[in-house]
């Protein structure tokens, strides 16, 4: 199946099943869940990951509407669809990940490294200090090709830096995100939406490459 874009009927779903998060509308609604939602994501998936299926070691997940059961959610469907380019880790929250996830607002997609461990932000300290320029300009190629900029939660103190010019990437913690946003309309109908993804995606894998090296550990 190609991708042919989302349609009204996808976002009309997902804001049925916001306002309707119940067993009961799920099942009266599930055709259009399989139809509207899932087969295309799946289809973009597919589109996006082509590029990367030989980068060894990287895998393509499509999400499931399905909250697990096992921790007993309050309610028993995601209002949200993604799919997440990344390695098999036991803490996906750990480690880098290139995504799309739609809402029934619009889309977002892009980079992210959500909780890596203190002591993986430690070596990427080390690394960037041992070597000063590596990091940034990778880092400036993934921006400058993908017009989005890095930004991190910062620590409540400071770490000490030996270089000012280094300060900014001594004070991230977390949230590492570059995020584009596509609102609900035309961009997201289009079946140009799989090119437009897949571009930026590939624009961030260095960068995503980087952070593993330092979170598989």
């Amino acid at each position: 199946m190609a991708f042919e874009g989302y349609t009204q009927e996808t976002l009309d779903f997902l804001w049925g099943i916001r306002f309707n998060n119940e067993r009961s509308w799920f099942l009266a609604h599930k055709n259009d869940y399989m139809q509207y939602l899932y087969e295309p994501m799946k289809a973009l998936g597919e589109a996006i990951f082509r590029p990367f299926q030989e980068v060894p070691g990287l895998e393509l997940k499509v999400s499931r509407i399905y909250r697990d059961a096992r921790m007993h959610p309050a309610t028993p469907y995601k209002e949200s669809l993604w799919i997440c380019i990344r390695r098999q880790v036991d803490m996906w929250s750990q480690h880098p990940a290139l995504f799309f996830e739609l809402r029934p607002e619009g889309g977002s997609y892009g980079f992210l490294l959500w909780q890596p461990r203190p002591e993986a932000m430690e070596r990427f300290r080390r690394d960037v200090a041992a070597r000063p320029g590596y990091f940034p300009e990778l880092l400036e190629r993934a921006q400058s090709a993908s017009g989005l900029g890095l930004t991190a939660q910062p620590y409540k103190r400071p770490k000490p830096c030996p270089d000012a010019a280094l300060a900014p990437y001594f004070s991230w913690k977390g949230d590492l995100e570059a995020i584009a946003e596509v609102p609900a309309g035309p961009a997201l109908f289009s079946p140009a939406l799989a090119d437009q993804v897949g571009q930026t995606l590939e624009s961030w894998l260095p960068v995503s490459n980087y952070f593993y090296q330092l979170t598989d550990v």
